[in-house]
């Protein structure tokens, strides 16, 4: 691990115990400021050295210094999670402009994952507002499809970007309203929220049209797999609702750093 590795990591630590906080304050309609970070159960400030990144959960043994109670993991797993990705990020991209838009896309997915998961939520503001942000980022994406050149100063390659971008965000979400549209004409019960549809107008403006189907595909295979598996095992019913944001956000995590490797073995198999 070089230097620069190191760097990237405590990096993604850092933003991890911010997004913790985009992802419990958000919801409720808190400020992400104001006050300073808090325990949950009996709302005694966390002492900054508390507040370390992973080393504090680790110093805390997992409970809060002050009532005792036990602190979720989810918190130091959301650290972790970010740390990892934006070091997978790192050693795709190196530094360029990509990396630094793979970055802003994965702390969405990772507030988007978690808020999905726990409160069947997905907020306008990172779903919408991704979107805009993925669309205006589009020529400084990675975007497989200028390898040679990923700054795209050839005017040309700038407009085909958007192009590519504004169809993903239409074949995003179109797919997916089609698919929820349909199910409620045969069921007459609402399979799917306009959060998820939202959400894959994101990735489609992030990914571009090629992957943002490729999104959907990985995203549903993982939820019937997962999904499955933790209704029989908590014996929940078949209209229990699941968090496909959650999924999808797995889904777009792996196609956007292996998406050109899983469309190849899916075309040989064509």
């Amino acid at each position: 691990m070089t230097a620069w590795d190191a760097a990237v990591i405590l990096f993604g630590l850092v933003i991890g115990s911010f997004l913790n906080v985009c992802i419990h304050r958000i919801p409720r309609g808190e400020s992400v400021v104001r006050p300073s970070s808090r325990c949950p159960n009996c709302n005694s400030p966390v002492r900054p050295w508390h507040n370390i990144p992973l080393l504090g959960y680790l110093l805390l043994r997992g409970r809060c210094a002050d009532c005792k109670e036990p602190i979720s993991p989810v918190y130091p797993a959301v650290e972790a999670m970010t740390a990892l990705l934006f070091e997978l990020a790192f050693l795709k991209y190196g530094w360029t402009a990509p990396f630094a838009i793979a970055l802003i896309f994965f702390s969405l997915l990772i507030v988007l994952n978690f808020i999905d998961l726990f409160e069947r939520l997905l907020p306008d503001v990172f779903t919408l507002g991704g979107t805009v942000i993925g669309f205006l980022c589009a020529p400084l994406q990675s975007a497989e499809f200028f390898r040679d050149d990923p700054f795209l100063p050839d005017p040309a390659a700038w407009w085909l970007a958007y192009l590519h971008s504004g169809v993903g965000i239409l074949l995003g979400g179109g797919v997916l309203w089609l698919v929820a549209t349909v199910y409620l004409k045969v069921r007459k019960i609402e399979g799917m929220g306009f959060g998820d549809i939202k959400m894959m107008c994101m990735v489609g403006a992030f990914l571009g049209w090629r992957y943002a189907w490729l999104t959907i595909l990985v995203g549903s295979l993982l939820g019937a797999v997962i999904g499955s598996l933790y209704i029989y095992l908590l014996g929940k019913g078949r209209r229990y609702e699941l968090p496909f944001g959650t999924f999808l956000a797995a889904g777009a995590a792996v196609v956007a750093l292996w998406g050109v490797r899983l469309l190849e073995s899916y075309l040989k198999l064509l």
